[in-house]
């Protein structure tokens, strides 16, 4: 399979096994992708098997399918003192 189909069956994966919508999968894939996750794939074609496909939408959502830390709101920036 080419890259771009190999990128899309991770996200068809996700979406499938683990319950995100179609949205959801896209930018979690999406966001990998950003962070060179599959750069080694886009090098190396034979990386891109069905196989591979599945244990990378697994790694995917165990890596990047962390919620984003809460940010505190309406408090002083981090270091700063109220007056």
């Amino acid at each position: 399979m080419t890259y771009e189909e190999h990128l899309d069956e991770v996200t068809t994966l996700i979406f499938e096994r683990f319950g995100l919508s179609e949205h959801a999968a896209i930018q979690l894939v999406m966001k990998a992708q950003a962070a060179g996750y599959f750069s080694e794939h886009d090098d190396d074609p034979s990386l891109c098997t069905q196989l591979r496909a599945e244990q990378d939408a697994k790694r995917v959502f165990k890596e990047y399918g962390k919620p984003a830390p809460a940010t505190p709101t309406g408090g002083p920036a981090p270091g700063r003192r109220r007056r």
